[in-house]
């Protein structure tokens, strides 16, 4: 039975486990990714595409997802005008705060990368985030840049 536990392997457990916590939590990114990897997995795609994932997966993510921000410039609802906000208060605040949060993402993914046994707590705590403090769905750099900082934080008093 070389580990299986119900038939399912370690790594299809965890995914089946997140699958019901998305669902529960209603986090359909959650539910969603679980469901491709199994998927890929089922299917036997593994070695071909979770390779590309692991190398590539969060580029082809932040490329949707600087698509979908900069969809207002080519829809011309965002113009040459609105640049003058940058000279607002808040527009500074965003500007430094845009600035602040790709440094803190930054300590988020070298953490990943370090320590990938915090990404099923982190998914865990996203859950939880959505179910009893309201929240909305996060991605797993933003939980990562905030686990850094806590333990940033925590490493200043021991």
């Amino acid at each position: 039975m070389n580990g299986d536990i119900w038939g399912f392997t370690s790594p299809e457990l965890i995914l089946i486990i997140l699958l019901f916590l998305g669902l529960f939590g209603r986090s359909n990114l959650v539910v969603t990714s679980a469901c491709i990897l199994l998927c890929i997995r089922y299917f036997r795609m593994d070695q071909i595409i979770l390779p590309i994932l692991e190398e590539r997966g969060l580029e082809i993510g932040l490329v949707l997802l600087m698509l979908h921000i900069l969809t207002p410039v080519a829809t011309e609802k965002l113009t040459t005008k609105d640049l003058h906000s940058l000279a607002s208060f808040k527009g500074i605040y965003a500007l430094v705060a845009g600035a602040l949060a790709t440094k803190l993402n930054s300590d988020g993914l070298n953490l990943m990368n370090l320590n990938p046994e915090i990404i099923f707590g982190m998914t865990v705590g996203s859950v939880l985030g959505i179910l009893l403090l309201r929240g909305t769905p996060c991605g797993p750099v933003m939980a990562a840049a905030v686990t850094a900082v806590f333990l940033h934080f925590i490493s200043l008093f021991s």
